[in-house]
C-alpha cells in the first residue's frame, strides 16, 4: 500500500445466501480498489464477512463507495459497516498456542471460566471455532501467550478449571510442529480396547482376582511393570494355548478406535501398537487395523500349553519408550513429530519421550506428565487434540461409505 493509499474494513453480517460476496466485489472492482484480507465465519447460517481494501483516499474514504457499498449489501437483506484502518495490520502475527476444550457438554459457565482465566493471565484469544459435536462437543481456540512465565501459570490454570468444571482441557504450540506429526502408537489394553488381556487370561485359569489387584498397582505405579508382569504370568501356567485365540476373538474395541486409526491412515499417519500384553493376543487385532508396527511381550508355549513366563526382552516402561524410538528411527520420523496414547504409569517414559503424550481415561501418575489429558471414553477424540475435525472425518467417511452416527445415552 503506498503512502498515498488509505484503508477501511468492511463487516457484512446477518443471514448467510448466495449472491452477498459477489454483490459486494462488484462494487469494489468499479472502483478498482485493492484487496489486502478477507475473513469469513458461519454459524448457523448466521454470516460474519470483513474484508480489507486499499486505495486512493478520495476513493477508499469517500462517500460514494461508502453509499454503494451499503446500498448493495441492504439489497440483499444484510448489514455493512466501513471503518477506517490505516492503523491496524494487515495480517496479524500468527498465535503462539491452541487450547482445545472437549466436554459432553461443554456448559457456559465452563467455558466463561476458561475465558476468564485466559485473560486474567492476559492471555488473547485470537480465534474460536468448533471442531465437534459427536460424540463429545469441540471447541479449539487459537491464542497469543505473551512471553515469560505466563505459559505455565496457564497449563496450571487450565488443569485447575479442567478438574473443577468436568471438561477436558489441552494446550499445545500452535506451530507447523502441530501439523506435522507423522507417527502415532498406542498403549492396548484400556486405551485401543476395551479391558486388560491378562485379567480374560487370568479368569480362565480362576486367578482373575489376583492378577487384577496387581495390575491396579501396577497401572497406579506402585509395583515395578516387569515384576507384576512375570507375577501374573505366572498364574497361567498350564492353560492351553488355544485361550490365546479366544481372547483375541473376544476383544472389544474403545469407541472410535476404527474411525481414529482409519482417519490416521488417510492423513498419511504411521500406525503402531506398544503394549506390555502378549503378542499372540495383539497381532490379530493389529493385522485387522493394518497397524505398521507392533512391540508386545511374547508368552512362552511348550507342549500346546502356556508355561507360565515370557520370552525375550520385557516390553516394560523403559521398552514401551525405546519401541517408540526404534519405529521413529525405521521409518526416519524425528521424534517431535510422534504421538503417544496410553492409560498406565508404565507408558510414562513413553509418553514422555513422543513429541506430543496423550493420557486417555488415565491414573494420576500419567496425566501428571501428559501433554493433554482425555476422560471420555471414545478414542476418537485423540483427533480432536490434534487439530482434526468431526466434520472432516465425517466427510471423508462418507465418500467410502463408512459414515455413521451410533447413538450415545445421556450420561
Amino acid at each position: 500500500m503506498s503512502s498515498s493509499s488509505v484503508s477501511v474494513l468492511i463487516t457484512v453480517t446477518g443471514v448467510d445466501q448466495p449472491g452477498v460476496t459477489s454483490a459486494l466485489f462488484e462494487v469494489l472492482s468499479r472502483h478498482k480498489v485493492d484487496l489486502l484480507n478477507v475473513e469469513q465465519v458461519v454459524i448457523r447460517n448466521r454470516l460474519t464477512l470483513g474484508v480489507l481494501v486499499a486505495g486512493p483516499a478520495d476513493v477508499v474514504g469517500g462517500s460514494q463507495l461508502r453509499d454503494e457499498v451499503t446500498g448493495a449489501i441492504r439489497a440483499v437483506g444484510l448489514d455493512v459497516t466501513i471503518d477506517s484502518s490505516d492503523d491496524l495490520p494487515v495480517l496479524g502475527e500468527p498465535s503462539t498456542h491452541t487450547i482445545v476444550v472437549l466436554g459432553r457438554p461443554i456448559s457456559a459457565e465452563a467455558f466463561g471460566v476458561v475465558a476468564s482465566e485466559v485473560a486474567a493471565l492476559g492471555v488473547n484469544i485470537d480465534f474460536i471455532r468448533g471442531v465437534s459435536d459427536y460424540p463429545v462437543t469441540g471447541l479449539e481456540l487459537r491464542v497469543s501467550v505473551p512471553p515469560g512465565a505466563a505459559y505455565g501459570q496457564l497449563q496450571t490454570a487450565l488443569a485447575r478449571v479442567a478438574a473443577a468444571e468436568g471438561v477436558d482441557i489441552a494446550l499445545e504450540d500452535y506451530s507447523l510442529s502441530r501439523r506435522a506429526k507423522r507417527l502415532i502408537v498406542f498403549d492396548v489394553d484400556s486405551t485401543l480396547i476395551q479391558g486388560e488381556v491378562i485379567e480374560m487370561l487370568a479368569d480362565r485359569a480362576g486367578a482373575l482376582a489376583a492378577v487384577a489387584e496387581v495390575t491396579e498397582a501396577a497401572m497406579r505405579g506402585e509395583l515395578d511393570f516387569a515384576e507384576s508382569l512375570h507375577r501374573r504370568v505366572a498364574t497361567l501356567a498350564g492353560l492351553p494355548a488355544s485361550v490365546l485365540d479366544e481372547v483375541a476373538d473376544q476383544i472389544e474395541l474403545t469407541a472410535g478406535a476404527r474411525t481414529t486409526i482409519r482417519t490416521l491412515r488417510r492423513l498419511g499417519y504411521y500406525c503402531g501398537i506398544v503394549s506390555g500384553g502378549f503378542r499372540q493376543v495383539i497381532e490379530p487385532l493389529a493385522h485387522d487395523l493394518m497397524m505398521d508396527f507392533v512391540a508386545a511381550n511374547e508368552l512362552e508355549i511348550v507342549d500346546g500349553k502356556l508355561t507360565g513366563r515370557v520370552v525375550g526382552d520385557v516390553v516394560d516402561r523403559p521398552g514401551k519408550a525405546k519401541a517408540l524410538r526404534d519405529f521413529a528411527q525405521q521409518v526416519g520420523v524425528p521424534m517431535e513429530q510422534t504421538v503417544a496414547v496410553g492409560d498406565g504409569a508404565n507408558d510414562i517414559d513413553m509418553l514422555s519421550t513422543a513429541g506430543l503424550g496423550v493420557a486417555f481415561n488415565a491414573k494420576p501418575a500419567l496425566r501428571e506428565v501428559a501433554d493433554a489429558s482425555l476422560s471420555h471414553p471414545y478414542l476418537d477424540t485423540v483427533l480432536f487434540i490434534l487439530g482434526v475435525t468431526r466434520g472432516e472425518i465425517e466427510a471423508a467417511d462418507a465418500v467410502d461409505g463408512t459414515l455413521r452416527r451410533v447413538d450415545i445415552p445421556d450420561d
